[in-house]
């Protein structure tokens, strides 16, 4: 008898029972079969996880260690440089490798080179950073005929001083003999004065007082041939200015306003003859 009709001869209950195995088989199969398919999916997503967390972790400690590796390096360059020139200038400071062991000086005229070296008191052999060249340069400075003075370091070995020398611009007499005065008006000289040299006629002459000044302006505003020309100029205030030529002849030049206007007047007038000029008023100046 076919199975297909034993079944259908069984009561309800017992096909029932007959028909359970063959579910249940079925079932057994298909849950099998997706148990399979849930256990290579996990496998397959545990395998992707793994990989990225292997990659960033991989990445993440490179690029860190990379960069503290760089780090430390250009630390510890840093920290060797500053070592070496730290050690450099203590070498340089304190002994006498680049010493100063020669001093030129420059600019000297009527200043001796011992009158120099004695005001600038650098010890031969005293390290070039040691010394404080604004302090030496006030030192020289100092002297009498100097104007300015200026030092400088000359890598290895020298000391540059380089001066600039008054330079007279008028004398006056005094009882101990002739001062030469320089633009400023600074008393720098007590000697004989150069022919060319016009005298001064002031009170309280000095580099402070007014009608000093005001005769020294015009004594620099007057071109060289005339200026040459000048035996004495006369301040007894600032609004009355007189010079005497040494022919002789007399300029009224008046207060020191307008003083380039005046000299280019005088210039010209001194070529007409004459015995007294008046440019105090450059607009109508007169001959007498």
């Amino acid at each position: 008898m076919p199975p297909a009709a034993a079944g259908a001869d069984l009561p309800p209950a017992a096909a029932e029972d007959y028909e359970g195995p063959r579910r249940r088989a079925r079932r057994e199969r298909e849950e099998r079969r997706a148990a399979r398919d849930r256990a290579i999916a996990i496998e397959q997503a545990r395998r992707e996880a793994k990989r990225r967390v292997v990659g960033s972790a991989g990445e993440s400690v490179k690029v860190p260690a990379s960069g503290a590796i760089r780090g430390v390096k250009v630390l510890l360059w840093t920290a060797l440089a500053s070592v070496v020139a730290v050690a450099i200038g203590l070498l340089l400071y304190f002994t006498p490798i680049m010493s100063a062991r020669d001093v030129v000086v420059a600019g000297l005229s009527t200043v001796s080179r011992e009158e120099v070296l004695a005001a600038a008191s650098v010890p031969s052999g005293t390290p070039l950073l040691q010394v404080n060249t604004d302090a030496v340069a006030e030192r020289v400075a100092a002297i009498r005929r100097v104007a300015t003075a200026r030092v400088q370091r000359e890598y290895p070995s020298t000391l540059r001083i380089t001066v600039v020398e008054r330079v007279p611009v008028v004398v006056k007499d005094y009882p101990d003999g002739p001062h030469l005065f320089d633009r400023d008006g600074v008393d720098f000289a007590t000697g004989p004065a150069p022919l060319s040299l016009p005298y001064l006629d002031t009170d309280n002459p000095g580099p402070s007082d007014l009608p000093t000044l005001a005769a020294l302006k015009v004594m620099l505003a007057l071109p060289p041939d005339v200026a040459g020309q000048v035996g004495r100029i006369a301040a007894p205030s600032v609004a009355s200015i007189t010079l005497t030529l040494t022919d002789g002849r007399i300029v009224v030049w008046g207060t020191n306003d307008r003083t380039d206007e005046k000299a280019l007047k005088l210039a010209a007038l001194l070529t007409q003859p004459g015995h007294t000029y008046d440019v105090s008023s450059p607009d109508l100046p007169t001959v007498k």
